[in-house]
C-alpha cells in the first residue's frame, strides 16, 4: 500500500491547450522561467504525474535547463539515508520504498518508481552530477502511526473531508474528453517538446484553479503532508537559495508556492503521533504498478509507458516488433509484412480520430486486426506480457534489510531460486539432495506465512517423490518477512520457532496433525518432539471420532513423507496405529441415526480414513479390522443408506465381498420395505461420485437391472424426492459412462445377451493371456524396468 493518494496528477495538462503559459499568475509561474543561464527567479517546481514518461521527460529536460544544486522529491523524509544507493549498479527499477514499523512490520507502505517515474528520474539526475538530494513528504513515522496510513479519511488531524477529486479526470472533463487516460496521453505522453518548463506552468495554472474550487480535495491529510513539504522546502532554500528544484505531484504545487508562516505550518504538524519505523529498497513489479492492481496511483499500462520512455525513436515500430517477437516466441505466424500492416494501420486510425500520434488503444487496435486475425486470445497475451509487463527489479546487496530475509536471499542464491515476477511451475525430484533443499525451504516459508511458493496438487502424481511448486514473487512478499523475522534470524530457526508456538496454541486434533505434517516436509526436526509430544497429548484426549478421523489421513502422508525425505517417523507411527484403532472401535456407533448432512461428512471421512489405511506401513492387522467395521456398517439398517452404500462399495473394490455378494446387498437395500429416499442414498454411496461406479454398472448388468428395477417401481408421489439425489449421483459419471448405460438401460433385460460361460458378467470366462501380455511392454518402460525373458 502506498501513502501517495490517487490524485496526484501530473504536468503538461493544458499544455497543448494553453497559448501562452505567460499568462499564469506569479504565484503559479514559479514553477519554473525557463532560463538557462543566470540567477534563479525562485525554487524550481515541477508538478508530475507519478510514473507518467511524458512527465519523466520533462523533468529531465527542466532539470538540465535550470541545473539546480539541489533536488526535493516526494517521499517520505527518512529516505535521505538511503537515497544513495539508487546510484549503485546493483539498484534497477521498478523498486520500491518500503517502510514498516518496527513493533508491527505489518503496518507498512510502499513508495514505489519505476524508470519513467519523474521521481526515480530526478533522483538519478542529482545523484549523476553531484547535486544534493532530500526526500520532504510527511515521515513515515507519522504515516504509520495513524489507525490507515493512507489517513485519506482521516478526521482525527484535519475536519472536513468533502468530495473526493481526481485532477487529471477533472482536466480531461474540461477539454472534452471522457476517458481521463486518453486525454493524457493526447496532451502529454504523445506531444513534442514544448520547452522545458511551458508543460510544468501550465499545469500549474490549472492545479492552482482546481484547488481554489476544491480545497483539499477530499483528501485532508494533503494539508498537513503539504505543510511539511513547505517547511522542507525553506529549509532546502536556506541553505541552497533559489538553486533549488522540487519534483512533486502536481495536486500539490499550488500549496508549495503558496505564501504561508512557519507558526501556521508548524501548528498543523502539532501532536501528530509516532510510531518506530525501519525503510528499505525492495524490489517492485510492473504488474504492482498498474492501477488494476489496486495501487491507487498506478497507470493502466506499465509496460506500454516503459516503452515510450525508453525508445530512443520510433515508437509505434518498435512497439509492434516486441509484439512480433512475442507471438513468435509463442509459435503463432508474425511476419515482417504483419508488422509493417499494423504500424500503418495505427497511423490511419490515430489520423481519423484526431490523435497527434497513435496511442494505446490504436495500436492495441491494430493488434488484434492484423497480428492477432481478430483474436482476442493472443491480445490477451499481449496486453498481459507487454502492456502491464512482469518487470521485476532488483536492489544491491548493500540494502537495509532484517536478517531473515538476509538468510532467504543466501539460501535463494545457494538453491538457484531467482526470484521472478512471472508466475512459474517448479518440478521437484525429492530423491535429489538439491531439490530436497528447495522443498524444505519452500514448505519453511509456507510455515512462516510467506507465500512465495504454493504446491500444485494436479501435477504433482501419486507418487511421494515428486513435487510441483506455482511460484511468483509479489512486493509484498517483503513485509511478510519482515513479519515473520520475528520468530529468528535464519529461516530454519524462524520456522522451528513458528511451529513451536503453533504447537501450543492448537486446540483441535486434525490442526495438531496438519502441523506434524507439515514440520515433517519442511525437515523440522528440532520441533517434531514439541509438536509430536502435542499430538500425542490431543489425541487420548480427544473422544471425538470424526475429529480422529480427519486426523488420520494428514499422520498416514507424513509417514509416507518420512521414507522419502529419511525422518525418523517411528513416535509419528505410534500415534497413527493409535488412532487407527481408535476409529474402528468408535466409527460403528458414531455413524448410527445421522441426517443427511450429518451423513455426507461421515462418508467423506470414511473415504479418507480407507485412503489413509491403505498408506499405513505394516498395517495388515488393521487393515483386516478395517474391513470388519465397514462389513457391520453395511449390514446395520440403523447406519444412513449412504453410509450402508460406501462400506459395500469398499469393501468390493478391496475384495473382502464377492463379486456375486454385492447383488443380494444392493436387492436387500432397494427392497419395496425400504423408503425412496434411503434407497436413492444407498445408490448414491455404491455408484456415486469419482469412485468408478458407473463402470461398475456398465460390466456387471445383474446390478444395473436391479437399479433400474427399483427406479421402475418408485411410487409416482416419492419420485421428485429422489431425482435430486440420483441425479448428482449419474451426473458425475463420464459422458460415455451415461451413454451406454443408456443404451444397456434401452435394450431392456430381455435384449441383453446373455454370457456365454460361467464367469462375471460382462467379462469372458477365462483370461485372456495374448492380450495381457501385450501390455507388459509399456508396464516394463513406465518402471523402468528391463523385461525378463
Amino acid at each position: 500500500m502506498t501513502p501517495t493518494p490517487t490524485a496526484d496528477a501530473t504536468p503538461t495538462a493544458d499544455a497543448a491547450r494553453t497559448p501562452d503559459a505567460a499568462r499564469t499568475p506569479d504565484a503559479a509561474r514559479t514553477p519554473g522561467t525557463g532560463r538557462t543561464a543566470g540567477p534563479a527567479a525562485g525554487p524550481l517546481v515541477l508538478g508530475v504525474r507519478h510514473h507518467g514518461p511524458g512527465s519523466a521527460r520533462g523533468v529531465r529536460a527542466a532539470l538540465e535547463a535550470r541545473n539546480p544544486a539541489a533536488v526535493l522529491v516526494e517521499g517520505p523524509a527518512e529516505a535521505d539515508a538511503l537515497v544513495a544507493l539508487a546510484a549503485d549498479p546493483g539498484m534497477r527499477p521498478p523498486v520500491a520504498l518500503l517502510a514498516h514499523a518496527v513493533d508491527d512490520p505489518g503496518r507498512a507502505a510502499f513508495w514505489p518508481m519505476a524508470e519513467f517515474s519523474p521521481e526515480w528520474v530526478a533522483i538519478r539526475w542529482a545523484l549523476d552530477r553531484g547535486a544534493a538530494v532530500r526526500f520532504i513528504d510527511l515521515p513515515a513515522t507519522h504515516t504509520l502511526a495513524a489507525a490507515d496510513p493512507t489517513w485519506d479519511d482521516s478526521e482525527d488531524m484535519v475536519s472536513g473531508s468533502g468530495p473526493r477529486v481526481d485532477p487529471v479526470a477533472e482536466l480531461a472533463r474540461a477539454a472534452g474528453y471522457e476517458d481521463a487516460e486518453r486525454w493524457w496521453e493526447d496532451a502529454v505522453e504523445l506531444r513534442g517538446d514544448t520547452g522545458p518548463t511551458a508543460p510544468f506552468e501550465a499545469l500549474a495554472e490549472a492545479m492552482g484553479a482546481l484547488r481554489e474550487a476544491y480545497g483539499h480535495g477530499g483528501h485532508p491529510r494533503d494539508l498537513v503532508r503539504e505543510a511539511y513539504m513547505r517547511l522542507r522546502l525553506k529549509a532546502a532554500r536556506k541553505e541552497f537559495g533559489d538553486a533549488v528544484a522540487v519534483v512533486c505531484g502536481a495536486w500539490h504545487v499550488p500549496a508549495l508556492t503558496r505564501r504561508t508562516t512557519l507558526t501556521a505550518d508548524r501548528a498543523l504538524l502539532k501532536g501528530l503521533p509516532k510510531v518506530k519505523t525501519e525503510l528499505t529498497w525492495v524490489p517492485w513489479t510492473h504488474r504492482r504498478l498498474a492501477r488494476r492492481s489496486g495501487y491507487g496511483a498506478g497507470v493502466q499500462a506499465p509496460g506500454w509507458y516503459a516503452h515510450l520512455f525508453s525508445a530512443p525513436d520510433r515508437p509505434v515500430e518498435r512497439w509492434m516488433t516486441k509484439v512480433a517477437r512475442l507471438l513468435r516466441d509463442e509459435d503463432l505466424p508474425v511476419s515482417s509484412a504483419h508488422v509493417i500492416e499494423a504500424v500503418r494501420l495505427a497511423e490511419a486510425l490515430a489520423a481519423l480520430r484526431g490523435r497527434p500520434l497513435p496511442g494505446l488503444d490504436e495500436t492495441t487496435d491494430a493488434v488484434r486486426s492484423v497480428l492477432c486475425e481478430g483474436s482476442d486470445v493472443p491480445l490477451d497475451l499481449v496486453r498481459d506480457r507487454l502492456v502491464v509487463g512482469d518487470v521485476l527489479g532488483a536492489v544491491p546487496d548493500g540494502a537495509p534489510a532484517v536478517p531473515l530475509q538476509r538468510d532467504l536471499t543466501r539460501r535463494q542464491r545457494t538453491l538457484r531460486l531467482r526470484p521472478e515476477a512471472e508466475e512459474r511451475a517448479l518440478d521437484l525430484d525429492l530423491r535429489k539432495e538439491t531439490d530436497g533443499e528447495r522443498s524444505r525451504l519452500l514448505h519453511r516459508l509456507r510455515l512462516l506465512g510467506v507465500a512465495w511458493g504454493t504446491p500444485d496438487a494436479g501435477r504433482a502424481g501419486t507418487g511421494t517423490f515428486r513435487e510441483t511448486w506455482r511460484l511468483r514473487w509479489e512486493p509484498e512478499l517483503h513485509v511478510q518477512v519482515a513479519e515473520a523475522g520475528v520468530w529468528g534470524t535464519t529461516v530454519e530457526a524462524a520456522a522451528t520457532a513458528r511451529a513451536h508456538a503453533l504447537a501450543e496454541a492448537a486446540t483441535g486434533l486434525a490442526d495438531t496433525t496438519a502441523l506434524a505434517e507439515r514440520c515433517l516436509l519442511a525437515g523440522l526436526t528440532e520441533a517434531l518432539p514439541v509438536v509430536m509430544r502435542t499430538l500425542a497429548d490431543r489425541a487420548a484426549l480427544d473422544t471425538d471420532v470424526a475429529h480422529l478421523a480427519r486426523a488420520l489421513p494428514a499422520l498416514a502422508r507424513a509417514l509416507r513423507y518420512g521414507d522419502v525425505r529419511g525422518t525418523d517417523t517411528a513416535a509419528l507411527a505410534e500415534v497413527a496405529t493409535g488412532l487407527a484403532e481408535r476409529i474402528c472401535v468408535g466409527l460403528p456407533p458414531a455413524c448410527t441415526g445421522l441426517d443427511a448432512d450429518a451423513a455426507a461428512t461421515m462418508r467423506e471421512r470414511i473415504d479418507e480414513v480407507h485412503q489413509a489405511l491403505g498408506l499405513l506401513p505394516g498395517a495388515a492387522g488393521t487393515a483386516d479390522r478395517w474391513a470388519g467395521v465397514l462389513r457391520r456398517l453395511a449390514d446395520r439398517d440403523r447406519v444412513p443408506g449412504a453410509l450402508r452404500g460406501r462400506a459395500a462399495r469398499l469393501l468390493l473394490d478391496e475384495g473382502r465381498i464377492a463379486d456375486d455378494e454385492a447383488a443380494p446387498l444392493m436387492s436387500r437395500a432397494l427392497s419395496p420395505a425400504t423408503p425412496p429416499a434411503d434407497a436413492a442414498a444407498w445408490i448414491d454411496g455404491f455408484v456415486g461420485g469419482a469412485s468408478g461406479g458407473g463402470l461398475l454398472l456398465v460390466h456387471d448388468e445383474r446390478l444395473l437391472g436391479l437399479v433400474d428395477s427399483w427406479l421402475t417401481g418408485v411410487p409416482a408421489e416419492a419420485f421428485t424426492d429422489v431425482l435430486p439425489l440420483l441425479r448428482r449421483t449419474f451426473s458425475g459419471y463420464e459422458p460415455g459412462v451415461r451413454r451406454t448405460l443408456g443404451e444397456l438401460v434401452a435394450r431392456g433385460p430381455g435384449d441383453r445377451p446373455a454370457p456365454s460361460a460361467p464367469g462375471v458378467p460382462g467379462f469372458g470366462p477365462d483370461l485372456d493371456r495374448p492380450r495381457a501380455d501385450a501390455v507388459l511392454p509399456l508396464l516394463h518402460l513406465v518402471l523402468a524396468r528391463e523385461a525378463t525373458p
